[in-house]
Parts: C-alpha cells; sequence; structure tokens
C-alpha cells in the first residue's frame, strides 16, 4: 500500500463502471483501485507516473477528474468532453511541461495557470480551475521541500478562505488570486508546522 497523505481523512468513491463505460479505452490509467475507493495517494501514484513518462496525460485528467467528481453523476460525460478537445494529450502537456520539473517555482505556477485559462493554449472544455487547480497539485506539490506549493483552489476552498488570502467568491480566479492562496497556506502550514496541503485539507470537509 501506498503512503498515505497526511490528514487525508477518507478515499473518494468512484463508480469505476461508469467511467469506463464513458471514456475512451485509451484514457482510463493502470492501478487504480477496482473497488472504486480512491485516495489522494492513488491519484499521486498517477501523476508520478505521468512525470516519468510511463502514464499519459490522457491517463492523468482522467485520474484526477475521477477522484475530483467521485460519485457525481455527469463526472464521466464532462471528462469525456475534456478529453474529446486534446485526443493526443498536446494541450495538457504543454501546460504541465514546466510544472513537471523537480521543484516549479512561482514564476512556473503562474505560466501553469494561465496556459490553461487560456484557449489559444491549453484550455478545455469543463476544465476551470476549480478542476486544473486539481491537476496542478497533483503533478505538481512536492512533499517535505517547502516553499510555495500548488494547492487545490474551488468553490468549496474559496468559501472558506479568510479575507487575507486574497482570493474572491467568484469561480473564475486569476493566477494572482490562486498565487496570493499559495502564499497564505505557505505561512499558515510554516506556523502550524504542517504540510501546505493539510492547510487545504483542513479547510475541506470530508476529504
Amino acid at each position: 500500500m501506498r503512503d498515505p497523505v497526511p490528514e487525508e481523512r477518507a478515499p473518494v468513491t468512484v463508480r469505476v463502471d461508469r467511467w469506463r463505460a464513458g471514456l475512451p479505452p485509451d484514457a482510463w490509467p493502470d492501478g487504480l483501485p477496482a473497488s472504486g475507493e480512491v485516495w489522494r495517494r492513488d491519484v499521486f501514484a498517477v501523476a508520478e507516473a505521468y512525470r516519468a513518462g510511463s502514464a499519459s496525460p490522457r491517463h492523468l485528467l482522467t485520474t484526477v477528474l475521477a477522484w475530483a467528481y467521485g460519485p457525481i453523476g455527469y463526472g464521466p460525460w464532462r471528462a469525456a468532453r475534456s478529453l474529446d478537445a486534446d485526443p493526443e494529450g498536446k494541450r495538457l502537456s504543454y501546460a504541465l511541461e514546466e510544472v513537471s520539473a523537480p521543484a516549479p517555482d512561482e514564476g512556473v505556477l503562474r505560466t501553469a495557470y494561465r496556459r490553461f485559462r487560456d484557449p489559444d493554449e491549453a484550455r478545455l472544455p469543463w476544465l476551470g480551475p476549480g478542476l486544473f487547480t486539481k491537476v496542478l497539485y497533483f503533478v505538481g506539490y512536492r512533499r517535505g521541500v517547502g516553499g510555495v506549493q500548488p494547492l487545490i483552489l474551488d468553490r468549496v476552498v474559496a468559501s472558506h478562505l479568510p479575507a487575507e488570502a486574497g482570493v474572491g467568491r467568484q469561480n473564475w480566479w486569476s493566477s494572482e488570486e490562486w498565487l496570493a492562496y499559495l502564499r497564505w497556506a505557505t505561512e499558515q502550514a510554516r506556523v502550524r508546522g504542517v504540510e501546505p496541503d493539510e492547510v487545504e485539507m483542513a479547510i475541506r470537509p470530508g476529504r
């Protein structure tokens, strides 16, 4: 069993049969639990395989979206629309090319975020900030190294953030709002003596 992610409370339940039926065969990754109980550690394993070149961009995106949507019925349909718009994974690879480096810095994270928002670069249908920051988190997070780390920013997180985190209540945040949140979480993690993603998980109920 892979090492657990600190403070992760429970897995996400995924209807594996429904997801496999709704997606192209080449998009389903090896190694996801057949039980449909998907932990963050399972998604990190696919992201690590992606960085190593043994999992495709489509495997990565499917894994992150399955974890993100969980049991929500329209998840496979939306994921298929995102995958169909990038059949060879080139747009996703372009967005993530620098984030896959050993130690992505703020400039790299800003560039990747902006690429995901730009329809001329890497934007995909049904993949707004609430989802693509999940992709950035799983590919770019480096546990134990300190500093600013990519974190998930979705409506649930945004609704629980204090004003000093610098994030508005809309759901199409700018790269600068995301970076402000990352800096805030970095400082919170330093004060508490925890990982930055533990700050995010403490904000998010359930997982």
